[in-house]
């Protein structure tokens, strides 16, 4: 088992997003994942009905817990839910700029319930972006971090270039939300730019799409994959994951996080 990944994220009990989600990448794609959660959840495939926040305090002593022992060659944050939380983790990686971290900016769950309270946006983009190696909104949270409309491929690419511009390392731009039968996805780094394009797959299982993918960069990254590899590899595990979803649940389902394993979680 190679590659340490710590997440930093809240718990989804439907397995679908969050912690669940971020733990069963890691796992299949062959990396150990250690977890500090922000926050529980109450939530299933049709929404989230309650969000209660774990306080900052023992946010923070899980990170120092796990990177005082364990130790992780890559930091993936998802889910933070309220500003304290949010300050107490960047105050914390403080002690341990030399770990990678891939930062991705839950705000909004795919069902479209806010996952994040009052300032939190603010706190990502003023005091984790800049410690971030890489971040990965989606077009919604890119436009919500940088405060211009995100619609079209170029904007995919202006978002990518302005989080860059407030101090992150490089940043994966996602363009599922948008319209369209491609679906592109934009990696924008000082190397310059790389477009990921594919056919876009109609599925209803799209719960915890974001948490996955950057669960999976991060992985990628622990193991020793170069960025735009690690991107690369990312984007084909989840759309796997997507074609080969389970189907379980009403509303947006859950995706097949096990597909690289022997047997088959459609039983």
């Amino acid at each position: 088992m190679k590659g340490r990944v710590l997440i930093i994220a809240g718990s989804d009990p439907s397995g679908g997003a969050g912690i669940q989600a971020d733990i069963k990448t890691v796992t299949a794609l062959g990396g150990y994942a250690a977890a500090a959660i922000t926050a529980l959840t109450v939530q299933n495939t049709r929404g989230v009905s309650a969000v209660r926040p774990v306080a900052p305090k023992l946010v923070r002593e899980q990170i120092v817990a796990v990177l005082e022992d364990i130790g992780a060659d890559v930091i993936k944050i998802g889910m933070i839910g309220e500003a304290g939380a949010a300050e107490a983790i960047a105050e914390v990686l403080g002690r341990f700029p030399d770990i990678p971290l891939v930062l991705d900016p839950v705000l909004i769950a795919t069902s479209g319930d806010a996952l994040a309270g009052e300032g939190v946006a603010g706190v990502i983009l003023n005091a984790l972006a800049p410690r971030a190696a890489l971040i990965t909104p989606n077009a919604e949270e890119a436009a919500a971090l940088t405060g211009h409309e995100v619609t079209s491929e170029e904007d995919l690419v202006a978002a990518g270039r302005a989080l860059m511009k407030a101090g992150a390392g490089a940043a994966l731009v996602k363009g599922g939300h948008l319209q369209g039968e491609t679906v592109t996805d934009v990696l924008v780094s000082h190397e310059g730019r790389k477009l990921f394009r594919n056919p876009r797959i109609e599925t209803t299982s799209t719960h915890g799409t974001g948490c996955t993918l950057a669960s999976a960069i991060a992985t990628s990254l622990a193991q020793g994959y170069p960025l735009e590899a690690a991107c690369e590899r990312a984007i084909s595990y989840v759309r796997e994951a997507l074609r080969t979803a389970p189907g379980y649940g009403a509303g947006c389902g859950p995706l097949n996080h096990a597909h690289t394993v022997k047997g088959d979680c459609r039983g």
